[in-house]
C-alpha cells in the first residue's frame, strides 16, 4: 500500500522510521546509468528532441522509484534479523559500483537481485530462509526424473544422446551421484520463494513520499510493471 510520505525530504517511512532522500541518492549513485538512446559514446550525447528528454526524465523518475524500493528492502531485513535474534549484519554501503548478473536479474527480478547485491542484511535473511526449507526426498527424486536433459553424462552429451528417449543408464549421472546437489538448488529456490513471499508482506505497511512509489504501483501516472 503506498500513500504520500509527511516529510519532504523522506524518500519513505518504514514502521513510523522515516527513509531519507539522501540514502536513496547515495543507493543510485552506485548503480550506472544506462546510456540514452542515441549517445555518441559515454559520456557524449547526441542532441535529444523533445521526445527524448521526456523519455529520460521518466526513465529517471522509474530508476528513484526501483532505488526507493532497494533501499526499503535493505531496512526492512535488518528489522526482520532483529525480530528473528540474528547478530546485526553490517550497514550497507553507499560506496562503490554495484554489480548484479544478469543471470540474477532474469531469475529473481531487478529489485531483489539488487537488494541482495546491496544490503547484507537481506542476504542473511535469504540464508536463514533457505536453512529453514524442507525439501522431501520424493521432490529430489521427482526433480531428478522429470529433468534427465540436466543428467546426461559428458559423452552422452558428445553423442547427441535423447535424454527423454530411452538412454542408456550409463548415460546418465547416477542419482546418488547429484542428490546433495539437487537438494541444494531446490532448497534455494524454495527459499528465494520464501523471501520474495517475506518481502511482499513487509513492505504492505510501509508509506511512500510522492515520487518514490513501487515503479509498478498503477497509482502514479508512468507507472511500469513488467513480468
Amino acid at each position: 500500500m503506498t500513500d504520500q510520505a509527511a516529510a519532504t525530504d523522506q524518500a519513505a517511512a518504514v514502521g513510523g522510521k522515516p527513509i531519507p532522500k539522501t540514502k536513496v541518492d547515495a543507493f543510485l549513485r552506485t548503480v550506472p546509468v544506462a546510456p540514452r538512446r542515441g549517445t555518441a559514446g559515454p559520456g557524449t550525447p547526441a542532441p535529444a528532441d523533445a521526445h527524448d528528454e521526456a523519455l529520460s526524465a521518466r526513465a529517471e523518475r522509474q530508476r528513484r522509484r526501483w532505488a526507493t524500493q532497494v533501499v526499503v528492502a535493505d531496512e526492512l531485513a535488518r528489522r526482520a534479523c532483529e525480530e528473528r535474534g540474528l547478530a546485526p549484519p553490517p550497514e550497507a554501503s553507499p560506496t562503490g559500483i554495484l554489480a548484479i548478473a544478469g543471470t540474477d536479474v532474469a531469475d529473481l527480478g531487478s529489485i531483489i537481485a539488487a537488494a541482495l547485491a546491496h544490503s547484507p542484511a537481506a542476504r542473511l535473511l535469504l540464508a536463514e530462509l533457505e536453512k529453514e526449507q524442507e525439501v522431501p526426498e520424493t521432490a529430489v527424486r521427482d526433480y531428478y526424473d522429470r529433468n534427465r536433459d540436466r543428467f546426461l553424462t559428458a559423452d552422452a552429451l558428445r553423442r547427441g544422446v535423447d535424454p527423454f528417449g530411452r538412454p542408456a543408464p550409463d548415460d546418465l549421472l547416477p542419482y546418488d551421484q547429484v542428490r546433495d546437489a539437487v537438494t541444494r538448488g531446490l532448497r534455494q529456490a524454495a527459499g528465494h520463494r520464501a523471501f520474495f513471499d517475506w518481502f511482499d508482506q513487509a513492505r504492505a505497511g510501509v508509506v511512500y513520499a510522492a515520487g518514490h512509489e513501487h515503479p509498478g504501483d498503477p497509482t502514479h501516472p508512468d507507472h511500469e510493471h513488467r513480468h
